[in-house]
């Protein structure tokens, strides 16, 4: 994967450097956790695909937005970026807390890898479908 540069909210450039310098200020364990989430992600996007931060918070994009995932006080999220996906897949996020376009994880206990890859693939083929660029 590219190091190539992702469009915040701002419009200003980020990269993956700004995703490693917001990983290194999250606390422990959860920088463990999204460490591992990342990684997950990493291993089934595309070379094309894009890495920054959006709204702040560590986020791909391929084809459009793909997915982002955040620590906070309490929890780590887990953001699809299509609220529909977590209705869709109610029966595999059973365990989880859920909102829409939302998917909450403990701290110290990351998503499983099959599950972020699953998600992921289907955003994939979800933008891919959709032709966005």
């Amino acid at each position: 994967m590219k190091k190539a540069t992702g469009k915040t909210a701002g419009k200003a450039k980020s990269t993956a450097d700004d995703v490693d310098a917001y990983l290194a200020k999250v606390p422990e364990p959860a920088r463990t956790t999204l460490g591992e989430v990342r990684a997950a992600i990493r291993s089934v996007v595309p070379a094309e695909a894009t890495e920054g931060l959006s709204y702040r918070m560590p986020a791909f994009h391929y084809k459009g937005a793909l997915v982002a995932y955040a620590a906070f006080k309490n929890h780590c999220s887990f953001f699809p970026m299509q609220a529909s996906l977590t209705d869709e897949m109610q029966e595999e996020l059973k365990g989880y807390r859920t909102s829409k376009g939302t998917l909450q994880f403990a701290l110290d206990k990351p998503l499983p890898a099959t599950l972020v890859k699953k998600m992921v693939k289907r955003r994939i083929a979800e933008n891919e479908r959709r032709g966005k660029r």
